[in-house]
């Protein structure tokens, strides 16, 4: 197994097969450099997560703990994503974490059995149950009364939760590097879904919604969506099994700060816009994309821009991200912004910039903390933000 550091420039030469050369530039996680007869493996800018392809094992460690890249991933997708999902767990690398906090989570899910409810079912029967399709009917047996086109409502285990659930455990069984007693609790969970519809090659997840019924779900189906979406698996035309989890560090982060600001924005007046688009020139041929902006009476009060970069050994970010975001200030006429960066510790700079009344504020989050402390962190800066 190779395992690489993020944003490292330096790699590791290897020889390689042409089908693992091919596989690994398509999967956009490391740079496959020729070196002579071998290949140097260079991770990309900001991406982390693993590919196992064609007998090849390639791992890009993120800087933060796995468990809190899960919990980053999640809470950006949906802030119902609580912490206690993915913290606790006590695994090697990034397979085998992604399989144990599954694993976990639907063990959960399953303590008072299997959940039971009711689909609707469009079938042909010679017994009418439920409503009749009259439509159908007379489209497709014009004339005749039997077979009938039924529609009825069926008590079953085969719901769009359980689909959720099995099509995860399914998926996690099929990674590498996966404990063999996690392979035996999701086997087990996966007997216990006996009844379910296994998942159709590239069919769309089924939707399902919040309810009092499958609440103690939930968690559970958080994070096979969060496996389903970010991992994939399928067999070579070798034979060999391709599993691949690629993440864009820097997307991850955005998408966490304007989640995050959006909840912590929310309970005081205003709303909150992710992507705000604005232009910088009159004539309107300079496009801008503002990562964060709230707004009060539809008018922009706040401009938040997130970068995933840490501070240079001097303590300081690139000016360039300064004039940035005095661009956004000055199109959008807002005199108070913040840059939101990736720390290794919590601190926050203000920059008053000269024959103007704007301020903007360099604000830096510690990753590398429990997730209710780092929600906490962007509480502190969404507050900040009105005093």
């Amino acid at each position: 197994m190779i395992v690489l550091k993020e944003n490292t420039g330096t790699g590791e030469t290897v020889s390689l097969t042409p089908a693992q050369v091919d596989h690994l530039r398509r999967c956009g996680l490391v740079e496959v450099r020729s070196s002579g007869r071998a290949f140097t493996l260079v991770p990309k800018a900001k991406r982390v997560g693993a590919v196992h392809a064609h007998g090849l094992d390639v791992v890009v460690e993120p800087k933060v703990r796995i468990p809190r890249l899960l919990f980053m991933l999640g809470y950006a997708v949906n802030p119902g994503f609580l912490p206690e999902n993915v913290e606790g767990v006590e695994a090697d690398g990034l397979w085998a974490v992604v399989a144990e906090t599954l694993c976990r989570n639907v063990e959960r899910a399953l303590a008072r059995g299997v959940l039971l409810g009711y689909t609707t079912e469009h079938t042909t029967s010679t017994v009418v149950r439920g409503r009749v399709r009259v439509g159908d009917q007379l489209a497709r047996r014009p004339g005749r009364m039997m077979p009938v086109e039924v529609t009825h409502d069926e008590f079953t285990v085969d719901t769009p939760e359980n689909r959720i659930l099995r099509a995860a455990v399914s998926r996690v069984l099929a990674l590498p590097r996966v404990d063999d007693a996690v392979r035996t609790r999701l086997r087990h969970l996966l007997n216990r879904f006996s009844g379910v519809s296994p998942p159709a090659r590239g069919a769309v997840l089924p939707r399902w919604r919040p309810s009092r019924l499958n609440a103690r779900y939930e968690p559970a189906l958080r994070i096979a969506k969060l496996v389903l979406d970010t991992m994939s698996f399928e067999v070579g035309e070798d034979g060999l099994s391709i599993a691949s989890f690629v993440v864009n560090m820097e997307q991850v982060f955005e998408d966490f700060v304007t989640t995050a600001l959006t909840e912590a924005w929310s309970t005081g007046p205003g709303r909150t816009e992710g992507q705000y688009p604005v232009k910088l020139d009159t004539g309107g041929a300079v496009s801008m994309s503002v990562d964060v902006v709230h707004l009060v009476d539809d008018v922009p009060r706040f401009v938040v821009d997130a970068k995933y970069k840490l501070e240079s050994r001097s303590g300081r970010y690139p000016n360039t991200d300064l004039y940035q975001v005095l661009a956004y200030c000055t199109a959008l006429r807002v005199d108070r912004a913040w840059l939101v960066y990736a720390g290794d510790s919590a601190n926050a700079t203000s920059h008053r910039i000269l024959n103007s009344p704007i301020t903007i504020t360099t604000w830096a989050l510690n990753l590398d903390v429990p997730p209710r402390d780092l929600i906490a962190q962007v509480e502190r800066l969404a507050l900040s933000a009105w005093t």
